[in-house]
C-alpha cells in the first residue's frame, strides 16, 4: 500500500495551488483522507480531512480558501488552495486512516501518510 502526493512547488501570495495524492494497493476499506501541514518549528496539524460521504473539516485558517475532496472509486484525495498567503507555506501531507487490506488471510488495518509536498507562498 502507498500514499503518493503530487502537486506542490512554489506560489506568490494570492495565488492557488492544488495537491493531490492517490492510495494504492489491494484494500477492502479507506476510512478519512485528508491533508496536514507542518511548518518549521511547528508541530504537523491538520488542514482538512473527509469521509467517505463527503464530510468535511477545515482548520480555521484555511476556511472559505482551502477545499478537500476526494473520489472513492480511485481512493485519491486532492486539495485545492486559493488566496494563499505566507503563512501556508509548510510542507504538507496526505493521510488516510482505516485502511483496510488483508494478505494471505491476515487482515490489516492502519493510518497511511503521503511522503509530504513542499508549498512555498512568497509576499
Amino acid at each position: 500500500v502507498q500514499l503518493q502526493a503530487s502537486g506542490g512547488g512554489f506560489v506568490q501570495a494570492g495565488g492557488s495551488l492544488r495537491l493531490s495524492c492517490a492510495l494504492s494497493g489491494s484494500l477492502f476499506s479507506v476510512g478519512d483522507m485528508g491533508w496536514y501541514r507542518q511548518a518549521p518549528g511547528k508541530q504537523r496539524g491538520l488542514v482538512a480531512s473527509i469521509n467517505r460521504l463527503g464530510f468535511t473539516d477545515y482548520a480555521d485558517s484555511v476556511e472559505g480558501r482551502f477545499t478537500v475532496t476526494r473520489d472513492n472509486a480511485k481512493n485519491t484525495v486532492s486539495l485545492e488552495m486559493i488566496s494563499l498567503q505566507p503563512a501556508d507555506t509548510a510542507v504538507y501531507y496526505c493521510h488516510a486512516d482505516n485502511v483496510g487490506t488483508q494478505s494471505q488471510g491476515v487482515v490489516d488495518v492502519r493510518e497511511y501518510w503521503g511522503q509530504g509536498t513542499l508549498v512555498t507562498v512568497s509576499s
